[in-house]
């Protein structure tokens, strides 16, 4: 079966059963296919019906992290794991990873992707994320050390000519 005829194989049956689950597996399909607009609004109007359908929460993250949505999509993807952390798999972990260290946020990004890694052991892409944002992290530490004592002695220098500046005063005062 093709993936457009699998999809409106669902298409239909969700229309016949508007209550039904399958647009979970609906929307999976837009997002599989890249009908990224399509898989969003699929698994808005389903999960108004059945909010605590998990897979499909993490497919609207996915499909919102596609479109690159990054603050939706942490949000439905935060609720996922936070709703079920032993169950949503190591696809809503890595993309909650993803939408972290596209923000920027690299710490936060590394700390879930060791959490991916853990779900996932052997998954070489996954142990490379691991070492790159470590890599990063600590390269951000070190330019933020860096930066604070650079900060640190432009403002030592700054006392030390105040101070200078008062002393020469007293000793003018002084003569």
């Amino acid at each position: 079966m093709t993936d457009q005829s699998r999809i409106d194989d669902l298409r239909r049956r969700v229309e016949r059963d508007p209550a039904s689950i399958a647009f979970a597996q609906l929307a999976e399909e837009y997002r599989r296919a890249g009908q990224l607009e399509e898989a969003v609004q699929t698994c808005q109007a389903g999960l108004a019906k059945h909010p605590e359908y998990i897979s499909a929460r993490v497919t609207l993250g996915r499909a919102l992290l596609a479109l690159g949505r990054l603050h939706d999509a942490e949000i439905e993807l935060s609720r996922a794991v936070d709703d079920a952390p032993g169950s949503v798999g190591v696809a809503a972990v890595r993309a909650l990873a993803e939408t972290c260290r596209r923000q920027g946020r690299l710490q936060e990004a590394l700390a879930h992707y060791s959490a991916a890694s853990v779900l996932s052991p052997n998954d070489p892409d996954i142990d490379r994320m691991v070492r790159d944002l470590g890599a990063a992290v600590a390269d951000a530490g070190r330019q933020a050390a860096n930066a604070e004592r650079e900060r640190a002695l432009v403002t030592i220098a700054a006392l030390t000519r105040w101070l200078e500046a008062i002393d020469a005063t007293r000793a003018q005062r002084r003569a």
